[in-house]
C-alpha cells in the first residue's frame, strides 16, 4: 500500500521559512520521481517543484530562487525548503509520487503566510 504523508506546515510571516517533508512508504523510493503540488482557495492545483530519481530539480517560476526541493532516498523523504515565503504562497501543499502508472497524493499540509 502506497502511502506519502507530508508535515512541516503552519503559519509564517511573510520573508520567513518553512521546511516541509514528505514520508513515503510501498514504493521503491529511489527509483521515483517526487513532485510538491500546491492548491491555494479557489484556485487549481499547480506544481510547485519536482525532483527526478537521478536528482534533478525543476522548479515553477513562481517559486525560483526561493524553495529548494530535495530527497533522502536512505528515509524514504522528499523535502521543499521554503525561503522569502509571501501571502501568495498561501495555499495546501501536497507531495505526489507515480508508481506503477498510478499517481499518488498526500493528505497535504497547510502553509499560510500573513502577519
Amino acid at each position: 500500500q502506497v502511502q506519502l504523508v507530508e508535515s512541516g506546515g503552519g503559519l509564517v510571516q511573510p520573508g520567513g521559512s518553512l521546511r516541509l517533508s514528505c514520508a513515503a512508504s510501498g514504493i521503491i523510493f529511489r527509483l521515483v520521481n517526487m513532485e510538491w503540488h500546491r492548491q491555494a482557495p479557489g484556485k487549481q492545483r499547480e506544481l510547485v517543484a519536482v525532483v527526478t530519481s537521478g536528482d534533478i530539480p525543476n522548479y515553477a517560476d513562481s517559486v525560483k530562487g526561493r524553495f529548494t526541493i530535495s530527497r533522502a532516498n536512505a528515509k524514504n523523504t522528499v523535502y521543499l525548503q521554503m525561503n522569502s515565503l509571501k501571502p501568495e504562497d498561501t495555499a495546501v501543499y501536497y507531495c505526489k509520487a507515480r508508481w506503477i502508472g498510478t499517481d499518488y497524493w498526500g493528505q497535504g499540509t497547510q502553509v499560510t503566510v500573513s502577519s
